[in-house]
């Protein structure tokens, strides 16, 4: 009797989706709100920092700007496996091409190398990255690269499953000409109107600003009633390693 029952209860759990909850068999996803603004003299970006696993959030402080070469970034949404590959594939390469030219690399041929690769496996991959930075010939660039490989320059890009949320924000208060204040502050205020309304969206908003004198990153916390952080809403926090963040992380809301 005792292993009858025993044997039965091995045939109950036989399939491995019996025991193993269903979020921990779904793709890893930035599902996600990025964006990206050109300004004289260079160009500001971001992104919100929640990574999920179906409706699991797999991470809470991710950083979706990923430096491509001392002045291009790229932002990344999609499948974070995917995303990840492809822009260390993408940063291997314009590598050998920095050196090979002995000067820093272009921001449009970052852009090329990520919309060959994109179109190249476009059924494969699921990717949409804004390809954003400065170089001495053409300033400040902002480059969008959707899933299916297209590539287009634009002033400010946006994408990720946040963006159809503030398509009309950015619309009504995206003015050509602005300063990197202000265009730290419109994409701060854009971010976090969007992490207000998708659930795939959340966490802190990461920003960071790049000229031809470098590069200098911030964070942005956006207001919400659950928050227990005792900051300002929109405090900008200038830092220098990831390090830095971690007295803050521990009040960050999911």
């Amino acid at each position: 009797m005792a292993a009858y029952a025993l044997e039965n209860r091995v045939e109950q759990f036989s399939c491995p989706s019996d025991v193993v909850p269903s979020w921990e068999r779904q793709e890893v996803s930035t599902g996600t709100t990025i964006m990206a603004v050109e300004f004289e003299g260079g160009v500001v970006i971001g992104a919100d920092s929640r990574t999920t696993t179906g409706a699991y959030i797999a991470n809470r402080v991710t950083d979706k700007l990923t430096p491509i070469h001392d002045r291009i970034f790229c932002c990344r949404s999609g499948s974070a496996a995917d995303t990840q590959a492809i822009a260390d594939a993408v940063s291997y390469q314009l590598g050998f091409h920095s050196i090979e030219l002995d000067e820093p690399p272009l921001v449009q041929t970052a852009a090329n190398l990520f919309k060959q690769m994109c179109y190249r496996y476009r059924e494969e991959l699921m990717a949409g990255i804004i390809v954003a930075g400065w170089d001495k010939r053409r300033g400040g660039q902002v480059y969008t690269v959707p899933m299916g490989g297209m590539l287009v320059r634009q002033p400010v890009s946006v994408g990720g499953s946040g963006s159809s949320y503030i398509y009309g924000f950015i619309d009504s208060k995206y003015k050509s000409g602005m300063t990197k204040e202000e265009c730290l502050r419109f994409t701060a205020d854009a971010l976090a109107l969007a992490m207000e309304r998708d659930g795939s969206s959340g966490g802190v908003v990461r920003l960071a600003a790049i000229t031809e004198a470098g590069l200098e990153r911030s964070i942005s916390i956006p207001p919400t009633p659950k928050s227990t952080c005792p900051l300002p809403p929109h405090t900008k926090l200038l830092v220098s390693s990831p390090e830095d963040f971690c007295s803050f992380f521990t009040s960050v809301p999911d």
